[in-house]
């Protein structure tokens, strides 16, 4: 069995009361391999940075049992990107802001768009 895999099912199997924080401490643990795994030149910080602001973001669910699915989802995002079955650029997408990812946004140009916008984007 692989220890990525190892990992997640220890820390499923273990009873804790903040399941999320342990899932947290987990991730930023494990950083450092991911980034070296899959040669992305992003800093450490700036890694921790954006898991801390995916983390934010669903702070505020309170339900048990979707806090569960979401922690569950966690362990195995963790071990796809541990097993390399994740694509780097899946792992670009969820580690920068800087693309929008959201509806049609992403696609438009604006009025400001410059010359190489838009030859890089087929008009």
């Amino acid at each position: 069995m692989p220890v990525a895999l190892q990992l997640a099912l220890k820390a499923r199997a273990t009873v804790s009361p903040h399941p999320v924080a342990r899932l947290y401490r987990n991730i930023i643990k494990e950083i450092p391999r991911v980034l070296t795994i899959y040669d992305i030149d992003l800093p450490e910080l700036q890694a921790r940075k954006e898991i801390r602001s995916k983390f934010n973001e669903y702070a505020k669910i309170r339900d048990p049992r979707v806090v569960d699915m979401l922690v569950e989802k966690g362990y195995m995002d963790l071990e796809e990107a541990l097993l390399q079955h994740t694509q780097r650029s899946h792992l670009l997408r969820s580690l920068s802001h800087n693309i929008e990812t959201k509806g049609s946004n992403r696609k438009r140009l604006d009025a400001d768009s410059t010359i190489d916008e838009q030859f890089a984007r087929g008009y």
